[in-house]
């Protein structure tokens, strides 16, 4: 059932799984027939960092606030912080 926020032309108000899979649509359509490898971690990495930086800033930087919103340990949090040079 479509409701009038995901009709919205502009994507506000649709779920983020749908951002995403018209994201992952709109790169299977750029590749023009060129084979593609990596997908999965591409997709991680573009969605992983931005999610890390935001949740760090709604926990005014502290980590140990933004690994709880996030669902984390503190050191895996801090893993990927080094991992995407957030740190």
């Amino acid at each position: 059932m479509e409701t009038e926020s995901s009709k919205n032309s502009n994507g506000k108000g649709q779920p983020l799984s749908e951002h995403v899979r018209q994201c992952v649509e709109d790169y299977f359509t750029h590749l023009n027939g060129h084979d593609s490898s990596g997908l999965y971690q591409l997709v991680l990495a573009e969605v992983e960092k931005p999610l890390l930086e935001i949740a760090l800033k709604h926990a005014d930087f502290n980590q140990s606030k933004a690994a709880i919103v996030l669902g984390l340990s503190r050191s895996t949090l801090r893993k990927k912080l080094e991992l995407y040079g957030l740190v």
